[in-house]
């Protein structure tokens, strides 16, 4: 079991920066950790997949924007974000995975039913 609670949301103008966090905790280490993000009508898209041994995977509209990274021996997960556009408004959920296998190889990564655990999500408002 694998719990996750995310932190670091809010509001934040156009050009501006966030970092989220996500603490996991519980009795089985991720081997994968991602941050998905959600808004109404659409589904769930991942943003950033960061892997035990330290690869990370990011979705095409974040690259060069977001990073993703660990620390505290991977039990917190950031996702720093910058260059906020309105379009990056969203709840962002932290999601991991326990399996050390991924099916569908990198793209796999960003599969949502890939992963069993979810945090509860933080809101990102970028206003324009």
């Amino acid at each position: 079991q694998v719990h996750l609670v995310e932190s670091g949301g809010g509001s934040v103008q156009t050009g501006g920066s966030l970092r989220l966090s996500c603490a996991a905790s519980g009795s089985a280490s991720p081997n994968y950790v991602a941050w998905f993000r959600q808004t109404i009508g659409k589904e769930r898209e991942a943003v950033a997949i960061i892997t035990k041994h330290g690869a990370r995977f990011y979705e095409d509209s974040v690259k060069g924007r977001f990073t993703i990274s660990q620390e505290d021996a991977g039990t917190v997960t950031l996702l720093d974000m910058h260059r906020l556009q309105p379009e990056d408004t969203a709840m962002y959920l932290c999601a991991a995975r326990t399996l050390s296998y991924m099916d569908g190889g990198a793209r796999g990564t960003f599969d949502p039913v890939k992963y069993a655990y979810w945090g509860q999500g933080t809101q990102v408002t970028v206003l324009s």
